[in-house]
C-alpha cells in the first residue's frame, strides 16, 4: 500500500499538472492534447475561479494526480462537473479513489452539492468501475464525442445523485 496525500491545488503545480495531462494513456481519455505548452497550465493554475475545487494526490512529495469539481453557473448551481487526471505510473493504485472521496467530501460536507457530473470515454472500463464504485451511474450516451487516435469515439454521461 502506497502513502497517498491529498491537498489543494498550488499554482507552483503547473508543471506537474502539465507533464501528467500530455502523457500518451491520460490524453486518451481526457481533452488533453500532447502539443499543449506548460503555459496553459500554468494560466488555468493562475485563472481558477471560485465556482472550481481542485485537488491533487501526492505520492512521496511527487505529484500523481490531479481533479476538480466545476460547479455550474446560474440555475445549475447545484450541479459540478468533475474531471481527473492521474499519472500513467500510478493507475491503479487507489491514486483516483482517493481524490474522488476528497472531492465528493467537498460536494457533500461543504458545498452542499447534489448532482456530480462525469465524462468517461465507453472505453475506459477501469474508470468506469471506479466511477460506479463511488455512486455514479451512466446516464446517457454521446456519440463520436470525443477525438483521438484518428477516430471518434462514443463517452458516456455519468451522474452521481444525492
Amino acid at each position: 500500500m502506497i502513502d497517498i496525500k491529498i491537498r489543494p491545488v498550488h499554482p507552483s503545480d503547473a508543471e506537474a499538472v502539465h507533464e501528467i495531462r500530455i502523457q500518451p494513456s491520460v490524453a486518451r481519455h481526457t481533452l488533453a492534447i500532447p502539443s499543449e505548452r506548460v503555459k496553459s497550465s500554468k494560466d488555468f493554475m493562475e485563472s481558477i475561479s471560485q465556482d472550481a475545487h481542485l485537488m491533487v494526490a501526492t505520492v512521496e512529495d511527487k505529484l500523481v494526480g490531479i481533479a476538480g469539481l466545476h460547479i455550474k453557473p446560474g440555475k445549475q448551481r447545484h450541479i459540478a462537473v468533475l474531471g481527473i487526471s492521474i499519472h500513467e505510473k500510478y493507475h491503479g493504485k487507489g491514486i483516483g479513489g482517493a481524490l474522488i472521496d476528497s472531492l465528493l467530501d467537498i460536494a457533500d460536507n461543504y458545498l452542499g452539492l447534489i448532482r456530480i457530473e462525469i465524462e468517461v470515454n465507453v472505453s475506459n472500463e477501469k474508470a468506469m468501475k471506479l466511477y460506479k464504485k463511488k455512486g455514479f451511474q451512466v446516464e446517457g450516451q454521446l456519440k463520436k464525442a470525443h477525438f483521438y487516435a484518428g477516430e471518434y469515439h462514443d463517452v458516456f454521461i455519468m451522474g452521481r445523485v444525492k
